[in-house]
């Protein structure tokens, strides 16, 4: 099959089309023929630094949409020619920029019906980020106020969307020219980062989801009232002393990664489904173009995610 490898770290240019071995599912896997991958800010990330994956050869993806091609012994819940999308085991299950990948079927939930594979490749890693940091650790419940940093990114606007689904009052920070663009998501209101220190304009904030990391969060402090809770995702980049600082004020402070999980991807296909949760696809590439896709997403100037089509 086709993939791309890397065997040094380096910018874009690491990234290598070639030809591999296709995998045999395991038992309790399952063998998916993959029609798209998402590209996240992980993916560059870890290309150049080696990240949680270490030194490479390795290989980069973790957003799969496919179609079911082969089932593993003990594998019941998909059958050949099922249409799945889903998140590889992270960080070490990384791989989906390539034809095939292989994966426990519980990794996998049947494809939302009304979205196409680029559409549904480009949700798993950043749509169960924002899951969990919203829903399983922030417990954000209707009418309380969240403060969503990074708020226009890949993660960052499905996170919008999720908050507003659940009737949160929902705060975002983002350049002013992907106000708009928030907004037609549902955003309550918008702090240009760039012209407005948030922390001296937002305040009773019940819930912070973190994205950025470095002095945000200790800024993020200032805007949660007693009681309230941050969570930050952008680990490399937590300032060590945020425990410290919110304990000190009654804030509770949490930092994740994202995680596998079948019932969160059954909620979002659900929320995608009833047309209240949209990715934005900033650009789709074929396979080959793996390099071109980490040079646009290093950017930073897209709006969505970026994907490949690997079919």
């Amino acid at each position: 099959m086709r993939a791309i490898v890397q065997d040094a770290l380096g910018g874009p240019e690491v990234l290598k089309l070639a030809e591999i071995d296709k995998p045999e599912p395991g038992p309790t896997e399952v063998l998916v023929r993959v029609k798209a991958a998402g590209v996240n800010p992980t993916d560059w990330k870890t290309r150049a630094s080696g990240g949680l994956l270490g030194p490479p050869p390795f290989r980069l993806g973790w957003d799969v949409s496919g179609v079911v091609e082969q089932v593993g012994f003990g594998a019941a819940l998909w059958k050949p020619g099922d249409e799945v999308f889903g998140m590889l085991k992270y960080p070490e299950g990384a791989g989906a920029y390539a034809e095939y990948v292989t994966a426990p079927s519980r990794h996998f939930r049947k494809k939302p019906e009304s979205i196409d594979h680029v559409q549904a490749a480009a949700i798993p890693l950043a749509a169960l980020t924002a899951w969990q940091a919203l829903v399983d650790t922030g417990g954000l419940k209707g009418g309380e106020r969240v403060l969503i940093h990074a708020a226009a990114g890949g993660v960052g606007h499905l996170a919008v969307q999720m908050a507003k689904a659940r009737g949160a009052y929902v705060i975002g920070t983002a350049s002013a020219a992907k106000h708009e663009f928030l907004r037609g998501l549902g955003a309550d209101e918008l702090v240009d980062y760039t012209t407005t220190d948030f922390s001296g304009t937002v305040r009773d904030v019940d819930l912070v989801i973190d994205l950025i990391g470095g002095d945000y969060g200790l800024r993020s402090l200032r805007t949660l009232r007693p009681g309230g809770t941050i969570v930050s995702l952008a680990l490399s980049r937590l300032d060590p002393t945020l425990h410290e600082q919110a304990a000190a004020l009654d804030i509770r402070d949490e930092s994740i990664l994202v995680e596998a999980d079948q019932a969160g991807l059954k909620a979002i296909a659900a929320l995608v489904d009833a047309g209240r949760l949209r990715v934005e696809v900033a650009a789709a590439l074929p396979l080959e173009e793996a390099a071109k896709a980490h040079e646009l997403g290093e950017t930073n100037r897209t709006a969505g995610k970026i994907v490949l089509i690997c079919d």
